[in-house]
């Protein structure tokens, strides 16, 4: 008896509960649309009794595209300056430069007379007048002449190279002061070799602190970039 009372209560408190509901909720898992937000309502079989879930968007291929290749960009620089004149003396002239540091310069110059004479780089790389155009040494900190290893000189100046009995002048220089880039890059400017040797600064002439009373300009050539 008591137990026929028992499912009698149940059975009213069903009812009561399923009259509060709207009668025609649809059963489990309805279609979800394309233009419906990315949560959907799951309906148990007790008519109505919702269940909320997030439903999380799938991974686009595009998000997971394959990471980019490193790129390994060389920092090594090459440049040259063909060297010309009206006397018969030429030549080329080789820079290289790693990174940030000093660059090499190798020289060859051919025609000259035996004996030391005055190399430098000079401010521009015009030549429309010969080497008389190409400017005074370059001198981007605003100093004096001076050796290749005073700490007071142009950065144009690169001292004296020697020919030999045939006239022939060669050698290798190392200087952080004439950089392929930067501000003070020496692309786009002349070498200059002269007639007389390079007095560095030092020689009480009038001239000797402006272009070490180095003499005329025997040839020139404006550098520029090379391939690697």
């Amino acid at each position: 008896m008591q137990a026929a009372l028992a499912a009698m209560a149940a059975h009213s408190l069903l009812a009561a509960v399923t009259a509060s509901i709207a009668p025609h909720q649809p059963l489990l898992f309805p279609a979800i649309s394309s233009t419906s937000p990315p949560s959907a309502q799951f309906h148990s079989s007790f008519h109505g009794v919702a269940l909320k879930a997030k439903v999380r968007p799938f991974l686009s291929l595009s998000a997971a595209a394959a990471p980019k290749p490193l790129a390994v960009v060389s920092a090594a620089k090459k440049a040259v300056a063909v060297l010309k004149g009206t006397s018969g003396v030429e030549g080329v002239v080789t820079l290289s430069q790693d990174g940030e540091g000093p660059t090499t310069v190798n020289v060859r110059i051919t025609g000259l007379a035996p004996g030391k004479h005055g190399f430098h780089l000079h401010e521009f790389g015009d030549t429309t007048n010969g080497c008389i155009s190409t400017g005074p040494h370059f001198n981007p900190n605003g100093l004096t002449h001076g050796a290749p290893g005073d700490e007071v000189r142009h950065a144009g100046d690169l001292g004296n190279i020697i020919a030999n009995a045939e006239g022939v002048a060669e050698a290798t220089i190392v200087d952080s002061q004439i950089p392929l880039t930067g501000p003070h890059a020496v692309v786009g400017r002349a070498f200059v070799i002269h007639e007389l040797e390079d007095d560095l600064g030092k020689g009480g002439h009038e001239l000797s602190l402006s272009t070490g009373n180095a003499g005329g300009r025997l040839a020139c050539g404006v550098v520029g970039l090379t391939p690697l």
